[in-house]
């Protein structure tokens, strides 16, 4: 399946049509009150994150709503699954850590604050350890160590920084409004980076 998440608030699905070899459009997700800002999948759910301050957790094989998930104050950025555990960022300078409980239900175990977030990923470090990257709305990249939340180093951006992604090799890549193309200080921070992974 495809989604797409649109500023009415609507989720688009398409499910890919082998016999015509294109995707066919298949549902549209209604519930939130806000343009969806995050999408992610884990296990047998779709979340979602949105404008409204909250974050739906979809059946993939229903494709209905199973829970609303309430407490952030701002938009919700940025969603990860990590191991039993879905993370939710905010601009609300919260990252939210929810839990599954026995009954299946998710339900907030802690946040962590700092600043506003804007996108999280996850890597790991050269020891195999679970390692959040948070791209943060003051331009800068903190990464932390799982589960602890303890701060392994921060890296600053020239610009406003827009975009975050992780790769293979623990690489790290983080795209700003500068528009520069990478320099000598630039492959500098990419080392401070992997010393700090």
């Amino acid at each position: 399946m495809l989604f797409a998440g649109i500023e009415d608030g609507t989720i688009l699905v398409w499910k890919w049509d082998p016999k015509a070899n294109i995707p066919i459009p298949t549902a549209t997700l209604m519930g939130h009150n806000g343009a969806i800002c995050s999408i992610t999948i884990g296990g047998k759910n779709l979340y979602t994150g949105s404008k409204d301050h909250n974050t739906r957790d979809w059946n993939l094989e229903t494709l209905q709503c199973v829970q609303i998930l309430s407490g952030h104050t701002g938009d919700v950025t940025s969603l990860l699954c990590w191991d039993r555990y879905l993370l939710s960022a905010s601009l609300d300078n919260t990252l939210k850590i929810w839990g599954e409980t026995r009954s299946k239900i998710i339900e907030f175990v802690c946040d962590l604050k700092e600043r506003g977030f804007l996108a999280i990923r996850g890597i790991h470090d050269v020891e195999e350890k679970p390692i959040l990257v948070c791209l943060c709305n003051d331009s800068t990249v903190g990464l932390y160590e799982l589960p602890s939340f303890e701060e392994r180093g921060r890296i600053s951006t020239r610009g406003e920084a827009k975009v975050v992604e992780t790769g293979v090799d623990r690489l790290v890549f983080v795209g700003d409004d500068t528009g520069i193309s990478p320099s000598a200080d630039c492959n500098d921070s990419n080392r401070r980076m992997e010393a700090l992974c």
